[in-house]
């Protein structure tokens, strides 16, 4: 992924009440281990002496696992109906069972890998059909048996087998990059990243300050509800410890004045009374509704029902609407009334947490493994039928079977990468109606905590609506960063502005502001140890935050920008790609893990394609002279037969291609060409072709059958049993083999300009 700190999703709302202060991710699966016993051995004997009520409470606990990871009680999946023999697709329940009884047994301990062995243990023998189609769909698609513990190490398995693997270059190391780098080697593939940064992660940022004591989250920074979330998944395998972010957050005026508990609920109740009035306004203007803001929509209720009167008043709901406006990286005039809140439905559930030591331990444990090649910023990608071919800044090129481009929106949006060919017109017009918001920081490392150490965050108001967002909440990591941190949120206009500000007038208001609030109680505020601003929009590489719907946009633009192109040659992956979790960093890994799960069925079914070349099946007729131009330099060449190949290495004996023989016209013999005007003598004295598909084995038995060209035919159609066709015959039946020689030859070309990489 990239830079920014995906907030929470969903509409902010802040309890009154505090929780206990720290979070134990062991208790996320407490009462699947009520069930499901400590180790595997107990949970097999367990289930071989479970009572049918057990049985059945035990089977709507793994259902609602399964809920929670996104999957259907009650149905199948569109991929999974994909898989299942017609029968058991139309009584899918048995398999729905299994395949719940799978997700929660992995996410009993994900720590070590399930194999379906282990499955089979705990199924009846009958369903042995279902565990395997189940077992298979949920590796493949990075549902179970992912992670970054040393059991799911960046390799294939020692007892996978072995075959040509497709080459995969993946640009960009952040969350969605490396997740998919390192699912693609555990499936054989051959990878590599291009990253533009010196460092990965991209907006997931974790930086030293302080000495480098203290970890400060730069960018990304909250893992946004735990229940089901894949990065709780990899923080459990490592072992690393979360935190809780606690609810209370305290407000403050600027003069230090805390806003009373009457007053800060009961403008909480009318910011979630007006969203909620909101959502009947764009039901009730259907699609009138697609050309009005949010914040349009807010404003035109607050007078309707002339709430917020007070400037006191006034200022506690511009509070929430910064908040509002943090959580979606966009300002409300531009986010969409109709879908601004269309990821609601698949919010995950539990507490927001911290990271114990930062962000970057999951960063880093993604990459370990994993070929990175940094300070590689691409600048141009080529794409088609043939494979892919990426220029970075100085002229290096990269080719490879597939790519997979992780960049930010912001990047697509910037036009700073070309496309050849360009984009189709459905994308590129998602990439400009998606809204690509702005989040900005500034991080400070204190010598010692002067504020409450039992709250996490707390926030300010400002008496200015334009600056609503600027300095409107503060996080405090003193319990997970190793130090007296602070970070001030910068939303909506404000972040904006805050870019054209020196980071040091920014510090002396940030300061200013917390002394406001700490003095009058009497606590001296010191000056910050060191102190970092970051610059988001400014980033060439991001140019932005995270994404959002804007008026004009939808879901929909989601899932144009996730799909592949050049027939499954480029794909696309990153937050902006995941309708269902876009602006958070779980959604930027779930999408990488969904793009690997593609390519390696695209790998798989080029593979499947590639066998049938041999039997040279009918399909679209190439272009007109293709034959020409393709033995214009022949990779083989004897007497009257030449030669043309597929493979990139053409002296590889398994290689196929195509053979053409040249022939004089038959039908003048003798003297009957002498007796022709010249014309018609050039004419008809000009030679003509037989083709047929033949290997490179077979063509050096040709080469060495000796120098009778009669004899080599007879060899080739007696002995060889090659049929020979004519133009038409072999455009029509063998277009697939010519296009694949066709993109041999190219592919060769660029390999002999200087800088080319081929990996």
């Amino acid at each position: 992924m990239s830079p920014s700190p995906p907030p929470p999703s969903g509409r902010p709302r802040r309890a009154a009440s505090a929780r206990p202060g720290s979070y134990d991710e062991s208790l996320v699966d407490t009462e699947l281990q009520a069930y499901l016993g400590n180790s595997p051995s107990r949970r097999i004997r367990r289930l071989r002496r479970l009572s049918p009520e057990e049985r059945q409470r035990e089977t709507e606990t793994e259902a609602l696992i399964s809920l929670s990871l996104g999957f259907p009680i009650d149905a199948l999946l569109p991929a999974e109906e994909a898989i299942l023999a017609d029968a058991d697709a139309a009584a899918p329940n048995d398999y729905i069972v299994v395949r719940n009884h799978i997700l929660a047994s992995w996410r009993a301990d994900p720590r070590v890998p399930l194999p379906r062995a282990r499955v089979l243990e705990t199924v009846a023998s009958s369903y042995d059909h279902l565990v395997a189609a189940a077992h298979g769909f949920l590796t493949r698609e990075g549902h179970v048996n992912f992670g970054v513990s040393a059991a799911f190490p960046a390799s294939s398995p020692a007892d996978a087998l072995q075959a040509p693997a497709a080459s995969v270059l993946v640009i960009g190391a952040g969350l969605a990059g490396l997740a998919a780098a390192r699912q693609l080697l555990r499936f054989g593939l051959r990878v590599l990243v291009l990253e533009g940064r010196a460092r990965p992660g991209g907006r997931v940022y974790t930086s030293r300050l302080g000495g480098g004591q203290a970890a400060v989250e730069l960018g990304g920074s909250v893992i946004t509800g735990i229940h089901a979330n894949p990065l709780g998944v990899l923080a459990r395998q490592l072992g690393i410890p979360l935190h809780k972010v606690r609810d209370r957050c305290p407000l403050y005026h600027t003069d230090g004045r805390t806003v009373g508990t009457r007053l800060d609920r009961s403008i909480d109740l009318v910011f979630n009374t007006l969203l909620d009035h909101a959502t009947r306004l764009r039901e009730a203007l259907k699609e009138a509704a697609e050309g009005i803001s949010l914040g349009e929509g807010i404003e035109r209720l607050r007078r309707l029902y002339n709430v917020a009167k007070s400037e006191e008043e006034r200022e506690v709901l511009d509070w929430h609407l910064a908040n509002l406006e943090f959580s979606n990286a966009g300002c409300l005039s531009e986010l969409s009334l109709a879908h601004w809140d269309q990821d609601d439905q698949f919010e995950m559930g539990g507490d927001h947490c911290f990271l114990a030591g930062g962000n970057s331990r999951l960063v880093h444990a993604l990459c370990d493994g994993v070929p990175v090649l940094y300070e590689k910023t691409v600048k141009r990608i080529e794409h088609g039928v043939d494979g892919v071919s990426i220029t970075v800044e100085g002229g290096q090129v990269f080719q490879a079977d597939m790519a997979l481009c992780t960049v930010p929106l912001g990047v697509l949006k910037s036009g700073s990468i070309v496309f050849d060919p360009e984009l189709p017109e459905n994308k590129l017009g998602a990439i400009q109606r998606l809204g690509f918001g702005l989040l900005n920081k500034v991080a400070m490392v204190f010598p010692s905590v002067f504020w409450d150490e039992e709250i996490d965050t707390f926030g300010c108001l400002n008496k200015e609506s334009s600056k609503r967002g600027e300095f409107f909440l503060f996080y405090s990591y003193h319990t997970v960063s190793g130090g007296a941190v602070l970070v001030a949120l910068v939303a909506g206009e404000a972040a904006l502005e805050f870019e054209k500000v020196d980071p040091v007038v920014t510090l002396h208001r940030v300061l200013g502001i917390l002394r406001g609030i700490y003095g009058p109680k009497g606590v001296t505020v010191p000056d910050p140890i060191q102190s970092a601003c970051t610059r988001w929009g400014s980033d060439p590489l991001c140019c932005g935050s995270y994404s959002h719907i804007r008026v004009g946009s939808s879901g929909t633009d989601y899932d144009i920008l996730a799909e592949s192109v050049s027939e499954d040659r480029l794909f696309f992956a990153g937050e902006a790609t995941n309708r269902a979790y876009p602006a958070t960093m779980h959604g930027a890994l779930l999408s990488g893990l969904r793009e690997a799960s593609r390519i390696l069925r695209a790998s798989q079914s080029r593979v499947d394609s590639d066998h049938k070349k041999y039997a040279l099946q009918k399909s679209l007729r190439p272009p007109d002279g293709i034959l020409e131009d393709l033995f214009t330099e022949p990779d083989l060449e004897f007497s009257r037969f030449s030669f043309v190949f597929s493979s990139m290495t053409p002296d590889d004996p398994q290689s196929i291609g195509l053979l053409r023989i040249t022939l004089e016209n038959p039908h003048l013999e003798g003297d009957q060409k002498d007796q022709e005007p010249a014309a018609e003598k050039e004419a008809h004295q000009k030679a003509f072709h037989l083709y047929a598909a033949i290997s490179r084995e077979q063509a050096n038995q040709l080469q060495l059958a000796g120098d009778d060209d009669r004899g080599r035919l007879e060899l080739l159609c007696k002995d060889l049993s090659v049929k020979l066709m004519g133009y038409d015959s072999t455009c029509d039946t063998g277009s697939s083999l010519i296009l694949s020689i066709q993109s041999a030859q190219k592919a060769r070309k660029r390999l002999q300009r200087p800088k080319d990489f081929k990996f």
